[in-house]
């Protein structure tokens, strides 16, 4: 599998490039992919953070054939590069439409064509559906080509980690819903926000819930080190299979499963601690 270069387009298959933006990291991994599909008329997937050499790679990528703009959702790696893609280009700008406010947002997205679940464009040659995925964000779409069976996943699912879910706009209870509900889906692969392509879609999505199960037991297990406990003495327990500087993160992650416990009945919160209900 060859390494994952920012700025490089890369053709995926006879309608499919992508393109990664120049913002590696820690929530990243090689960058925000963008995805472009079609041949004539063109659809670009998640033109990625405000960014001078990204928009100058997607315009390369793109010439005068881009007509719609969709983003899977709001976050601040994803959607901010529409606004300057579509002045350059005169291209719609599609996507959910509301913007949660909790901070971590581009709240200055606004659609030119609001989608929901089920929504679909027409590009000739290509057809692509929306597939409401909230959890990792309420506003979360993924996009389904449909004669190609490839998902177009943004956040919902990333390629070599999972993904962080972070209250009050993330939920894992609606997180593992979405994943179930792909389950369901005819699918013969994944093209992830971040990562490579997923070959093997249906067991990725076991796999990841089987994950999210086994850190739900663990949460339940930490309880074992004190009851009542905090986020912060829970964490070190919940979280000891990953490095201390992950840990500011998992945090959040942490809090959306105790959310998810508590709406079950299983813990309750009072104060900042949390209980566990025998």
């Amino acid at each position: 599998m060859k390494a994952i270069v920012p700025g490089a387009i890369t053709r995926l298959s006879e309608f499919v490039s992508r393109v990664t933006a120049p913002n590696p990291g820690f929530m990243t991994g090689p960058g925000t992919n963008t995805y472009i599909i079609g041949s004539d008329a063109l659809a670009l997937i998640d033109p990625g953070p405000e960014s001078a050499p990204h928009l100058s790679v997607m315009l390369e990528a793109v010439g005068r054939r881009l007509k719609w703009i969709l983003c899977t959702h709001t976050h601040l790696d994803h959607s901010p590069g529409a606004m300057a893609l579509k002045a350059a280009t005169g291209a719609q700008v599609l996507g959910f439409g509301t913007v949660p406010n909790d901070g971590r947002q581009d709240a200055a997205f606004t659609p030119d064509r609001a989608l929901r679940d089920g929504d679909t464009l027409d590009g000739g040659a290509f057809r692509l559906r929306a597939v409401h995925t909230p959890g990792h964000a309420s506003n979360h779409l993924c996009y389904l080509l449909e004669r190609q069976k490839l998902l177009f996943t943004g956040d919902h699912i990333m390629q070599g980690s999972t993904v962080v879910i972070s209250p009050p706009d993330g939920d894992m209870a609606v997180y593992l819903d979405s994943l179930e509900r792909l389950l369901g889906l005819d699918l013969a692969a994944l093209a992830p926000g971040h990562g490579h392509v997923i070959e093997k879609p249906h067991d990725e999505v076991r796999h990841l819930i089987a994950h999210r199960l086994k850190r739900e037991k663990k949460v339940i297990d930490a309880f074992q080190h004190g009851n009542p406990a905090t986020l912060d003495e829970l964490l070190p327990f919940v979280y000891d299979d990953v490095p201390q500087r992950v840990h500011p993160v998992a945090r959040r992650s942490l809090h959306a499963h105790l959310i998810k416990l508590a709406r079950e009945g299983r813990v309750f919160e009072s104060a900042g601690t949390w209980k566990l209900i025998a």
